[in-house]
């Protein structure tokens, strides 16, 4: 057992599987009290069972760590209560909540349904709310404390994931306002895009160039719930991490601006925009529109 983490409580939703168990065992195994939450679903959000988390917590307390397991669905606001009541129940503080908990349901946009569309929206999202909305106010009071999301690459864009697009860009925005917010009250917040294999990944559509294991990314989430980061502060950052690489994202700004004497008007604008503003090209569209070329070319007969 290491000491990174010791004498603190965190609670890690998603962390039957893949990289949300790889932050509970980590977390547990630097000196953390975990609170193991699973809603212990398919990738699809389906067949919800308590196994999964049980069995994590088996695992911590095998190791020697000490662990309590809770299954309920944290995208109601009371199963995000709850997670942050087992953790003051069980330990009587709370240090961290990691929420890595999400599904999938891939679709192209104009066949999405609304049953496609919410439940995504409600896991991923609304899911990092409830536990963070619960956990902000035990931290406030506490004057100390850790909030950390996971987002990915594809709030970018994503040709069949809009469900799971938006919710991603979602929570980067609620990790940066929990972090303006929160600052005063001695509460640190990031994210996390991780790029490693699990059952999600294994669906991606385009190939994944770097990629890491779950373990990668424990081990950078177990730095930020740390002291030594919060003492910086390290707070309101996205971090990417795949396998050997780790990179911070860049905050939103404006590239370029331009102004006009009196008022703009459509066609003012369309004489003026193109060659001052411009546009920030999309690298996704740029990849595939260069794979979309590559593969009519290749189509083509032999002369």
């Amino acid at each position: 057992m290491g000491n990174f983490l010791a004498g603190k409580a965190v609670a890690v939703t998603g962390a039957g599987r893949g990289i949300g168990r790889a932050v509970a065992l980590a977390a547990a195994a630097e000196g953390a009290r975990v609170v193991v939450n699973d809603y212990g679903v398919a990738t699809d959000g389906s067949a919800p069972s308590s196994e999964v988390a049980d069995t994590v917590v088996k695992e911590i307390e095998t190791a020697g760590g000490e662990a309590v397991a809770v299954a309920d669905d944290v995208s109601t606001m009371a199963g995000g209560r709850r997670v942050v009541e087992t953790a003051l129940s069980a330990y009587g503080r709370l240090d961290g909540v990691v929420c890595v908990a999400g599904i999938l349901r891939e679709r192209m946009l104009f066949n999405m349904s609304e049953q496609e569309w919410d439940p995504v929206l409600a896991t991923h999202l609304k899911g990092t709310f409830t536990v963070f909305r619960a956990a902000a106010a035990v931290m406030r009071e506490q004057r100390s404390g850790t909030l950390i999301g996971f987002t990915s690459g594809n709030h970018q864009g994503s040709v069949s994931q809009a469900n799971y697009s938006a919710a991603k860009g979602g929570i980067i925005s609620l990790v940066r306002s929990a972090a303006l917010g929160l600052h005063r009250y001695g509460v640190t917040a990031n994210a996390v895009a991780p790029v490693a294999r699990t059952r999600m990944s294994a669906g991606v559509p385009m190939e994944l160039t770097e990629i890491g294991e779950p373990e990668d990314v424990a081990a950078l989430v177990v730095y930020l719930l740390s002291d030594r980061a919060r003492e910086l502060p390290i707070t309101g950052q996205v971090y990417t991490i795949a396998g050997p690489k780790i990179a911070v994202w860049a905050q939103p700004r404006e590239l370029r601006a331009a102004y006009t004497e009196g008022t703009w008007t459509p066609e003012r604008i369309a004489d003026f925009l193109p060659g001052t503003v411009g546009v920030d090209p999309m690298p996704l569209l740029t990849q595939l529109t260069a794979m979309a070329k590559a593969a009519r070319s290749n189509s083509r007969p032999n002369a």
